[in-house]
């Protein structure tokens, strides 16, 4: 039910509705009854929005990411809302559980103008991007963050994945480590593309000439990731090594060593993605890439209010690339 329809309901003009709504002194005190009473029944509920879209500003701005059980996405929400607490802005969250059609229906939503910018990572199901080229012709002020469209013209915030990569995986080389595994999460992913160039890069400097055999496909299935690293850790040549390329195949590769008792870091060394705080606790306490995730929202979400409010500059392909950290830990430790 919206202002139109119950002003059909009513036989009355929208303007007239809408006034009785605002209590406004020019509609008399009956129409204003007869009028509340009707959206009562209707069960109409007034945008809280219209005003400020009258004006051309929500004050809203959408946050579209895969997940929030990703302490990475949830580090990086906080820097976002701390930003636009600031700027006095509301902030949409929607998660698109890493599917590519909810995104595009997500997109879709979020072109009526409702919102007056939009922060986003990509699903990892994302190929197609006519649905964020559309956004970019409409000038909808757009910021992407971690998982970009490469070929959109918009701002990007992203950490150096190859530079991390590559660093983790000479950490391992330098631990003893000869046949070491990259868990990959997707195969057209900026940002997984980039961790599995640094891998490959550092495999390179050893006389490891089959070392692009040891890059496993894995994907969001977690009872399926659980068996393709099952199936890994128990062949003849196992590695002894292994890169996960995000968090929860770092974690999974932890729940099947200790199911299939495999040491770590005795019979392999872990080294993962990962902005857990706990990390330090696990069996042995993770090494961890850990990325500036709440600095990446804040950047990320100052970008965007500038684009909002400086609209001549609304589509300068800025990229911002801030570092990522290791932090080693027990799971690389050497015997």
């Amino acid at each position: 039910m919206n202002l139109k329809q119950l002003a059909k309901e009513l036989n009355l003009s929208i303007s007239t509705v809408s006034k009785a709504l605002r209590d406004s002194y020019e509609i008399s005190h009956a129409t204003k009854q007869l009028v509340l009473a009707k959206a009562k029944e209707l069960n109409y509920q007034a945008n809280p929005f219209a005003s400020n879209l009258r004006k051309q500003k929500s004050k809203t701005i959408a946050l579209v990411v895969p997940e929030i059980a990703n302490n990475f996405f949830s580090q990086a929400i906080n820097g976002i809302e701390a930003i636009a607490q600031d700027k006095g802005y509301h902030v949409l969250i929607y998660l698109t559980h890493e599917d590519a059609q909810k995104e595009k229906a997500i997109v879709n939503i979020l072109q009526n103008g409702r919102v007056d910018g939009i922060i986003m990572s990509l699903s990892h199901q994302t190929k197609d991007i006519s649905h964020l080229q559309m956004l970019h012709n409409q000038h909808i002020p757009l910021v992407f963050f971690d998982r970009a469209a490469d070929n959109i013209k918009v701002p990007k915030i992203t950490t150096n994945d190859f530079q991390s990569s590559y660093d983790a995986t000479q950490l391992l080389l330098q631990k003893g480590c000869k046949s070491i595994a990259f868990l990959s999460f997707s195969d057209h992913i900026s940002i997984i593309q980039q961790r599995m160039q640094g891998f490959l890069s550092a495999m390179q400097t050893t006389n490891n000439s089959d070392y692009t055999n040891w890059i496993v496909p894995c994907g969001i299935d977690n009872s399926v990731n659980y068996t393709i690293i099952e199936q890994l850790l128990q062949q003849p040549h196992r590695p002894d090594g292994i890169v996960a390329s995000v968090e929860r195949l770092a974690i999974t590769a932890y729940e099947v060593c200790n199911q299939i008792q495999i040491q770590i870091p005795d019979q392999v060394k872990i080294i993962g993605y990962t902005n857990l705080q706990t990390a330090f606790l696990l069996q042995p306490s993770l090494s961890a890439i850990t990325q500036p995730a709440y600095e990446m929202g804040c950047e990320a979400a100052s970008i965007l209010f500038r684009l909002i409010e400086q609209k001549g500059v609304a589509f300068i392909a800025q990229e911002t690339i801030l570092k990522s950290v290791i932090i080693e830990r027990s799971s690389t430790s050497t015997v």
